[in-house]
């Protein structure tokens, strides 16, 4: 398919980035010194988690309302969304004088409704799924109340404001020859395929997906039953059915399509976290996970990354933090037998400390013993590394204790 064929072209995205100038943040672009040398790859991180609301959503849904008519205007906007689309719409449409009802299902997350809410938007909470909140928002708000439909992904001109972010990359970095995007409904990466191919057309465009919600290329083999569902922390891009527009562009522009699991998002979250000093949700750190699960595919190559967005609950995060310090052996959980006497405790505590680890917490357990004379201390100790778990480990050996590990479920029980 042709370019001039796609529900956007080059000059649509040109003209959505001059209604976007001076309305949003505008993001940096910037290399990684450390990804890239972990990687093995030449990585540039464009960090839309800056956006006002935490989201690159701004852009198409600004795009949108600044071409409604009058009367468009005066009817309001609706839009269904459990997340960044919503707050993008509210807050957008507050600015603008323009009244918005956003409908969700009604299992979203309180905050994000609060968040929504605050940000000017009506918020309608309806049904179990987007599907049901959709189907609710079709025949009363646009059919009974006529007001207008702002879709979060599967509309040319929030395709096209997505894609002012490719124009932005390419301005700041423009030797990159690879750009890894996160898939969900397909705005951005069809937005930035479209800028990204009419700069440069050799550039390789990745989608990335969710190896549970691989919508994209389910539509692309003829199969949705591919799309197995579940739980995942990219919730940004957990959506089962690719938009039709969205699915054009991908098919004529996308050179790649790769599915990412869940391991490597959280530790993409934690690289992000701890290497970036920046707070990605699961979506937004779907690329980098990419080049973790493949670097062999990016090798020597200079890859751009999009933090979509920023919006992940604050306990999910210190989750995934946390889980991120056991794989890496930074936190190890450590049962050892003593006998209950005076002293012994001290004893463990000592050989710990000597050996430079910290204790974060210690339960003494006298109930699970072989006799009654025997207790287990139940230790969570803070490690370096795995090299220096290890050490910990053979120091108390040393002293004579009985010494068991457990990965917290991850790993097996020494």
């Amino acid at each position: 398919m042709k370019m001039t064929q796609l529900p956007v072209r080059f000059e649509d995205i040109q003209d959505a980035a001059r209604t976007l100038a001076g309305q949003i943040v505008r993001t940096p672009c910037t290399r990684s010194r450390v990804l890239s040398k972990l990687t093995g790859t030449d990585v540039w991180i464009k960090f839309e988690n800056f956006q006002f609301t935490a989201s690159f959503k701004e852009r198409g849904a600004l795009n949108k309302l600044a071409k409604l008519t009058e009367a468009e205007r005066k009817a309001g906007v609706c839009a269904m969304s459990a997340g960044n689309h919503a707050q993008g719409v509210a807050y957008h449409a507050t600015r603008l004088g323009i009244k918005s009802v956003i409908v969700m299902p009604k299992n979203t997350p309180f905050t994000k409704v609060k968040n929504t809410r605050e940000l000017g938007g009506e918020v309608i909470l309806h049904g179990e799924t987007l599907a049901d909140a959709q189907a609710f928002l079709e025949e009363e708000l646009v059919g009974k109340r006529g007001m207008t439909l702002v879709h979060p992904f599967d509309d040319p001109l929030v395709i096209a404001g997505q894609g002012t972010i490719a124009l932005e990359m390419l301005e700041d970095a423009p030797a990159l020859d690879t750009l890894v995007v996160p898939v969900g409904g397909g705005g951005l990466i069809a937005g930035i395929a479209v800028t990204a191919k009419a700069l440069k057309p050799d550039i390789r465009i990745v989608g990335v997906e969710s190896a549970g919600y691989p919508s994209a290329y389910a539509a692309i083999q003829g199969d949705l039953n591919l799309v197995k569902g579940g739980p995942t922390i990219a919730e940004g891009i957990a959506v089962k059915y690719i938009g039709r527009q969205t699915l054009a562009v991908i098919r004529a522009l996308v050179d790649e399509l790769v599915r990412v699991e869940e391991p490597a998002i959280e530790r993409a979250i934690g690289l992000l976290v701890n290497v970036e000093k920046v707070v990605p949700e699961g979506a937004g750190a779907a690329g980098l996970a990419a080049l973790l699960s493949d670097p062999a595919k990016f090798a020597g190559r200079k890859v751009g990354l999009v933090i979509s967005g920023g919006n992940i609950d604050t306990r999910l995060l210190a989750s995934v933090l946390m889980r991120q310090l056991v794989h890496e052996s930074r936190l190890i959980s450590l049962s050892i037998d003593i006998e209950d006497r005076p002293g012994f405790l001290a004893r463990v505590a000592g050989r710990v400390g000597e050996s430079g680890g910290n204790i974060i917490q210690v339960h003494h357990e006298r109930l699970g013993g072989i006799h009654a004379k025997q207790a287990t201390l139940e230790m969570l100790v803070e490690a370096q590394d795995e090299a220096h778990a290890h050490q910990i480990i053979a120091d108390l050996q040393d002293a004579g204790f009985q010494v068991r590990r457990s990965q917290g479920g991850y790993g097996e029980v020494e």
